[in-house]
C-alpha cells in the first residue's frame, strides 16, 4: 500500500552559497551503513568529527570534510553523538494524567477498577494538558516521533503541531460506542493526515479485538484499504489474552485480525508478547505492511510471562518499534529506557547474551522503529534526503565515561537525560536541554488543580471492562 502522505523524491542539493537552516559540526554522527553489513551490527557505524547540514527541514549532508556553507543556526557538538531521533511507536499520551494512579495491581484490577473508570471523568482540557506534559517530556527524552492511540485527538493534534513534534495519531474507538465510534475514527484520520506542514500522519484505531467485534474489525478493513489509511491497534497484548480468545472462539488475537482482514492493510500491532507459534504463519503471509510496537518495561510491570518475539518477527520480516505505551502503566515516556530493557529482555527470554546487541537496539529505536510507524523512507536514519529529526546526546558525563564500546554506551550507560538538543524537521525543539515550544510550569499548575475531579472513582462508571 502507498501511504497517502508519501513525500515526492529529495530535491537536489541547494547552491552551496545559500544559507542553510542548520549546520551541526565536531560530533560523532551515527550513520545506517548499508556496505558494513547486517547481523549483529545492523550496519550501524559511527563518523567522527562529522559535520550535519540540514537544508529546508531534510539532511543535506553528512560529511567528515569541512565544509563551508553560511547557515541560519550553528551547533557546535563536540563530545556528542548526533543520531537519528528516536520513536515512539505506541502511547496514550494524554494519561500521563494517571502516571502513578494504580500501582501494583494486576492488569485486569488496574484497568476496571482505576484507569477506564477515572479515564470517564476526563474532560479536553485534561488531555491537552496531559497532551502537552507527554510532548514536553518526549522532547527532553529525544523523541522525535510518536505513534499516540487515544480519545479526542483533535485536541491532541493541535498539542503536536505546536510542540513540532511528529506523529502518526489515531482515534481509538470500542464497539460499545456504537457506529459512532468507526466513524469519528476515520473522520479524524481523514480531516488530520498531512496537517502540520506533513509532520501528522494518521491511522484508524480499533481499540482491541476483546473490545471490537468481528464485524468492526473488518469494516476497518475495509476502510483501511479504501481510503489509504494505516491501522493501529492492540493485540496479543499478553498470553492470557491469546489462551482467552482461543478457549472462547476457538482463535487466536492474531487469527482474529487474520480473519477480519486487517492483516491485509498496512498494520501496527501493540504489544504482542501473547504471539505464538500458530501464529508466524499467518504474519508471514500478511498482505500488508505489518509491525509491532515493544514496551517491556509495562510488561515487566504487570508481571507477563513473555515479552514481544523480537527473534522470530525479525525472521520474518517484521520491523520491531520501540515503545513505552501510556505513562499509566509506564510510568514514564522513556524510549531510551525501552532501548535498554528491550536488549536485557530480549536476552533473558532467549536465554542468549549474543541476542539482542547494542547496535541491534540502537537499529530498533531508530530505522526499525521508523519503519514501524510507516514512515521508514523519511526519517530513522542520518542520511541525505531525509527529514532532519536528529538528536544530540552528550557523553562527557561521569556515567559515560570512558568509552570503549560507543554502541553500548549509548544503550546500557547513556540516560534520556543527556539528550541536549532535540530537532524535527531542521527546527530546534530544545536546546541545550532548554524546551523552546512548551511551558512546563504553567501545566503542571492547571493540571494539579485539575487532579481531585479527575481521579474521582466513585460515580461507579468505566468507559469499558475489561474482560478478555
Amino acid at each position: 500500500m502507498t501511504p497517502p502522505e508519501s513525500e515526492p523524491p529529495p530535491e537536489p542539493a541547494s547552491d552551496a552559497g545559500t544559507a542553510a537552516d542548520l549546520v551541526i559540526t565536531h560530533c560523532t554522527a551515527l550513520v545506517h551503513d548499508a556496505g558494513a553489513g547486517h547481523g549483529a551490527h545492523e550496519g550501524i557505524a559511527f563518523v567522527e568529527d562529522a559535520t550535519v547540514v540540514v537544508r529546508d527541514g531534510r539532511i543535506e549532508a553528512v560529511t567528515t570534510e569541512r565544509v563551508e556553507v553560511p547557515a541560519a543556526e550553528h551547533i557546535d557538538a563536540r563530545g556528542q553523538v548526533a543520531m537519528p531521533g528516536l520513536i515512539n511507536c505506541h502511547t496514550h499520551s494524554p494519561m500521563v494524567t494517571l502516571r502513578g494512579i494504580a500501582e501494583d495491581l494486576p492488569v485486569e484490577e488496574w484497568f476496571n477498577e482505576f484507569v477506564w473508570p477515572i479515564e470517564s471523568n476526563l474532560r479536553e482540557r485534561d488531555v491537552e494538558l496531559g497532551a502537552r506534559l507527554a510532548c514536553a517530556e518526549m522532547i527532553r527524552g529525544g523523541v522525535t516521533c510518536f505513534a499516540d492511540h487515544y480519545f479526542s485527538m483533535d485536541t491532541v493534534a493541535a498539542v503536536t503541531a505546536e510542540s513540532g513534534l511528529r506523529a502518526n495519531l489515531g482515534q481509538a474507538f470500542f464497539s460499545s460506542q456504537g457506529a459512532g465510534g468507526l466513524e469519528r475514527s476515520l473522520d479524524f484520520a481523514l480531516r488530520h493526515r498531512g496537517t502540520a506542514g506533513g509532520r501528522i500522519t494518521t491511522s484508524l484505531a480499533p481499540h482491541a479485538p476483546y473490545t471490537v467485534d468481528d464485524a468492526d474489525l473488518a469494516a476497518t478493513a475495509r476502510l483501511a484499504r479504501e481510503h489509504g489509511l494505516p491501522v493501529h491497534l492492540h493485540a496479543a497484548e499478553n498470553r492470557d489474552q491469546t489462551e482467552a480468545s482461543l478457549a472462547r472462539h476457538g482463535r487466536t488475537p492474531i487469527e482474529v485480525l487474520a480473519a477480519t482482514g486487517l492483516l491485509d492493510t498496512d498494520l501496527l500491532i501493540a504489544h504482542g508478547t501473547g504471539i505464538t507459534e500458530r501464529d508466524l504463519p499467518l504474519l508471514a503471509r500478511a498482505g500488508g505492511r505489518i509491525a509491532v510496537a515493544s514496551a517491556p518495561r509495562g510488561y515487566l510491570r504487570f508481571a507477563w510471562p513473555t515479552t514481544t518475539p523480537v527473534r522470530a518477527l525479525r525472521d520474518l520480516g517484521i520491523p520491531v518499534g520501540l515503545a513505552t505505551d501510556g505513562a499509566a502503566s509506564n510510568n514514564s515516556l522513556d524510549v531510551w529506557e525501552a532501548m535498554a530493557l528491550t536488549a536485557l529482555a530480549q536476552k533473558s527470554a532467549e536465554g542468549d547474551p549474543r541476542w539482542l546487541t547494542s547496535r541491534q537496539a540502537l537499529h530498533h529505536a531508530t530505522l526499525q522503529s521508523a519503519r514501524a510507524v510507516g514512515l521508514g523512507e523519511r526519517i530513522g536514519s542520518l542520511a541525505p534526503g531525509r527529514r532532519a529529526d536528529i538528536v544530540l546526546v552528550d557523553l562527557t558525563g561521569p556515567h559515560t565515561q570512558p568509552v570503549h564500546d560507543l554502541a553500548a554506551t549509548l544503550v546500557h550507560s547513556a540516560r534520556s537525560a543527556d539528550v541536549r538538543t532535540t530537532i524535527v524537521d531542521g527546527r530546534v525543539l530544545m536546546r541545550d536541554r532548554e524546551l523552546l515550544t512548551l511551558d512546563v510550569p504553567s501545566v503542571v499548575r492547571e493540571m494539579n488543580e485539575r487532579m481531585p475531579a479527575l481521579t474521582e472513582r466513585g460515580h461507579g462508571g468505566r468507559i469499558q471492562e475489561y474482560d478478555t
